[in-house]
């Protein structure tokens, strides 16, 4: 049962709340980690230099945390999802990022793009049970930006109550270039034919050295946040990413980190970040240095530590799977995602994670972690907080009277 509610904590006066908080002796008695917190709470970032400290941390119990403090001091016990829904457009793209197991040529047999209306079917069984529709797809040889208007227009005119979150920052490049036209102009368009916000795929790892090797072709470190710029700037907030466990150094993961917080403190439209690993096969980029499950929890943690202007933290479980991600929000994470009900690039590049999870089953996920499961919208500006008691005393058997 959903409940009308507001979130515990505002993001906000989160360093005061912070400074109050009782300090566990593992952070205490930690030089590094005692530090950080002293920082935090005085108003400052952690350096790079500290970033790298975190990294290198003995005690991931104690850096947990540490990170565990932080989201507590944003939002108390809360942690966020959604009911959404992923539709790809079209997995055709004229790159050939070496990560990338969802592309497709286009004259691959498994290659398709969907028209409008095929789109709009996509969204119909779940048309009543979600709010948001979550689109990215490959770079599509002959689609330009009328073709996400129509979309977008398609979609609204439709089911005009489902959110749009859609492109990465690749694809917006990509249709204002066919298009010939600016990065704005483009987003002018899209804005005015439904689009909400921009979920933040694409950013891989902002060091262009790490990009080169991994998916030469793609806008530069300084592309990628020039699009998130632009949209920042005409009111469409975004969310930021990380795909670690490539073939980039821990030094390359606080960089990307930093660079994010410095694009946030001069545009502030970054709603959310969503670190994930790359989740490999034998064919593709064998030289990766994969992520272990200790490491997913270090990098959501000192991602919690290091973005003090970033509200929130997702640990996306389409990515992570369900345990990993639950394990997650006593690290730093204050949102698991949504509902999804359907996904492919995630699943294409090897996930297993159950794609039917209903709103109930997660709600139990997150209070598993001893949190508060709350439904969002896209925006995090309106709030339901989901009442278990009230769920299991709705679940219970009733015996029926035997004449």
């Amino acid at each position: 049962m959903l409940v009308e509610t507001k979130s515990e904590a505002s993001h906000s006066d989160w360093r005061r709340r912070l400074g109050e908080m009782e300090v566990p002796e593992s952070i205490s008695s930690n030089e590094v980690l005692n530090r950080c917190l002293a920082i935090l709470v005085r108003g400052g970032s952690v350096s790079e230099d500290d970033g790298m400290m975190l990294m290198q941390e003995n005690s991931l119990s104690a850096l947990s945390s540490l990170a565990d403090m932080i989201k507590r001091s944003h939002y108390g016990d809360d942690v966020f999802y959604n009911e959404n829904l992923h539709v790809n457009t079209t997995n055709i793209c004229v790159l050939a990022c070496r990560f990338c197991a969802f592309r497709k040529g286009v004259n691959h047999p498994d290659a398709y793009a969907l028209s409008p209306s095929d789109f709009v079917d996509r969204i119909e069984p779940f048309s009543n049970t979600i709010d948001e529709v979550h689109s990215v797809g490959g770079l599509h040889p002959k689609w330009k930006v009328e073709d996400y208007e129509e979309l977008f227009s398609a979609i609204k005119d439709a089911y005009p109550h489902i959110h749009i979150k859609s492109l990465t920052a690749i694809e917006i490049i990509h249709v204002a270039r066919r298009s010939g036209i600016t990065v704005e102009a483009a987003l002018k368009i899209l804005s005015r034919a439904g689009l909400g916000s921009i979920p933040g795929g694409g950013a891989e790892i902002l060091v262009d050295s790490v990009r080169d090797r991994i998916c030469r072709g793609k806008e530069s470190s300084d592309e990628y946040l020039e699009v998130h710029a632009t949209a920042h700037e005409l009111g469409i907030p975004t969310n930021c990413t990380m795909l670690f466990g490539t073939v980039e150094t821990a030094e390359d993961r606080i960089r990307h980190l930093t660079r994010l917080r410095e694009q946030q403190d001069r545009s502030g439209g970054f709603q959310c970040f969503v670190p994930y690993p790359f989740l490999s096969d034998s064919s593709r980029l064998p030289e990766a240095q994969l992520a272990s499950p200790s490491e997913v929890i270090r990098m959501i943690a000192v991602s919690r530590i290091i973005l003090d202007n970033i509200p929130h933290i997702k640990a996306y479980r389409m990515n992570l799977g369900n345990h990993l991600a639950s394990l997650c929000l006593n690290a730093g994470a204050d949102d698991i995602d949504g509902t999804v009900s359907h996904e492919e690039i995630m699943h294409e590049a090897g996930s297993s994670t159950r794609l039917d999870t209903s709103t109930e089953e997660l709600a139990r996920l997150i209070a598993s972690s001893g949190a508060r499961a709350v439904k969002r919208d896209s925006v995090y500006s309106e709030f339901r907080s989901h009442d278990m008691a009230a769920a299991r005393s709705m679940e219970l058997p009733v015996l029926e009277s035997r004449g």
